[in-house]
């Protein structure tokens, strides 16, 4: 086989990725802070911020996997120079978006008595420090899925830097803020693990804005993104994203809830296997977000490709982007391995005396973690990029059937059998999400080799 037809597209993808990547790492960054930062305060501040994002992962999994039926619809109308169905995509896009978002802020509001629920049987003194902390960051998805309307709008046209831009400065505004808030500084009381909240709120709110100010000053985008008239709305294109977007949202959620439960498992096994989970699923989170770049990378491509109907430059390009995947995956693997006990010392303050025998072990638990993270770091990449192709394709059912499947019935069966404290605790769990991943990462490329395999015959046949 011939790599370089592959290899040669490496650079246009790393150059479209990687303002996606850094944009996502700077989702992932706003938690990697927080985490940090109240990880100093004690080991149960950081259990409660993990319980309380647990929660807000799920609504985010709505509405951002809602949100990325916007980008391979634009990508298509695009390219093929279609200005109407670009701009009534977007406003079409940025009002659901908004209402997600608002649904979601609303759902978690009025559910969180659920924490206290003996379903889910969490330490109290977790419950109690997650709740406050929960009610603040549950308002941030409001400008944060509305946020994600304009960043798939933005990638659909390939202009992957200026959502990187906005969230680069809204992580600045985020650790400026938690310094603040969490600690009282400049005559500020300390707010403990509710000032990181306000940081997130107030850095989100800022982080929408500016992405607006960037596109409506910017030639290419402009047009599309001011005169919008948000309440003329044809119910032709709101059936078109919906039927998109529920799907898409639904193959995150799967996966998104499966970690989700992760942490609610390890709160089974106490506040330390928690906080440990939480540096594994924080640091693999950031990892994720690579990967995830390439396969936005993946979605603008394919749905190019797809409009112009060139579907074999479709598949080799698509099975490049795989290929640079699983090399990045490969890397980080190794990382994984070799600084295994070093990465979660970040997390966690060695030097405080009356809280060090905690410390110590959810060092030594995050370190076994990462272990299993480090292997299950080729198959979460090929699931998310594979994912990205397939909505491309704008095939999203089958897939989000394969996301449960590979979730639900295989992976958390796996992890609450195994995640039992008496068989294999933490690490069993995470065996779960291992073999989760991994079925996932298989049959989603079945399902791309097909269907790719199946449009090159189908034009080849009607060309002869």
């Amino acid at each position: 086989m011939n790599l370089s037809i592959y290899t040669k597209e490496f650079s246009y993808n790393w150059n479209l990725a990687s303002p996606v990547m850094l944009g996502m790492l700077g989702h992932t960054f706003v938690s990697f802070v927080d985490n940090i930062m109240v990880g100093q305060l004690g080991t149960a501040e950081l259990a409660a911020v993990s319980l309380g994002n647990s929660f807000m992962f799920v609504a985010m999994s709505i509405g951002i996997g809602f949100s990325t039926a916007i980008t391979p619809l634009i990508a298509e109308a695009d390219s093929s120079n279609n200005f109407s169905k670009v701009k009534s995509t977007f406003k079409h896009g940025l009002f659901l978006c908004t209402v997600i978002g608002i649904s979601m802020f609303l759902l978690l509001y009025f559910s969180k008595s659920i924490l206290h629920s003996n379903f889910l049987d969490q330490p109290k003194e977790v419950v109690a420090l997650a709740i406050p902390y929960l009610d603040l960051v549950a308002f941030s998805l409001i400008p944060l899925i509305i946020f994600q309307a304009f960043k798939q709008f933005s990638d659909g046209l390939s202009m992957t830097k200026y959502p990187m831009y906005a969230t680069i400065i809204a992580n600045i505004v985020n650790i400026i803020l938690n310094y603040i808030f969490i600690f009282g500084k400049f005559g500020l009381p300390a707010y403990g693990i509710i000032g990181a909240a306000y940081g997130t709120l107030i850095s989100r709110f800022i982080m929408v804005i500016y992405l607006w100010f960037l596109l409506a000053n910017k030639e290419r985008s402009k047009r599309f993104v001011t005169n919008i008239k948000i309440l003329v709305l044809e119910s032709t294109m709101l059936k078109k994203i919906t039927s998109l977007g529920a799907p898409s949202a639904m193959q995150m959620f799967f996966e998104i809830v499966i970690f989700t439960a992760a942490i609610w498992l390890s709160g089974l096994l106490g506040k330390n296997p928690q906080a440990a989970n939480q540096i594994a699923l924080n640091l693999s989170s950031m990892t994720f977000m690579v990967a995830m770049g390439l396969g936005v990378a993946a979605m603008i491509r394919v749905g190019n490709q797809k409009g112009l109907l060139k579907f074999k430059e479709l598949r080799r390009i698509a099975l490049s982007i795989f290929l640079f995947a699983v090399i990045l995956a490969v890397a980080f693997a190794i990382l994984f391995l070799i600084f295994r006990f070093q990465l979660p010392k970040i997390y966690v303050d060695l030097s405080d005396v009356s809280n060090l025998n905690d410390s110590i072990e959810v060092v030594n638990i995050a370190a076994k973690l990462l272990l299993i993270a480090a292997i299950f770091q080729i198959s979460d990449s090929i699931q998310v990029v594979v994912l990205g192709a397939l909505r491309g394709l704008q095939d999203v059912n089958i897939p989000t059937l394969i996301t449960f499947v590979s979730y639900w019935i295989i992976g958390f069966p796996v992890s609450y059998f195994l995640g039992k404290e008496n068989i294999l605790g933490s690490v069993g769990i995470w065996i779960g999400l291992l073999a989760g991943l991994s079925s996932a990462s298989i049959l989603l490329y079945l399902r791309f080799n097909y269907l790719t395999l199946k449009l090159i015959k189908t034009k080849e046949h009607g060309i002869t």
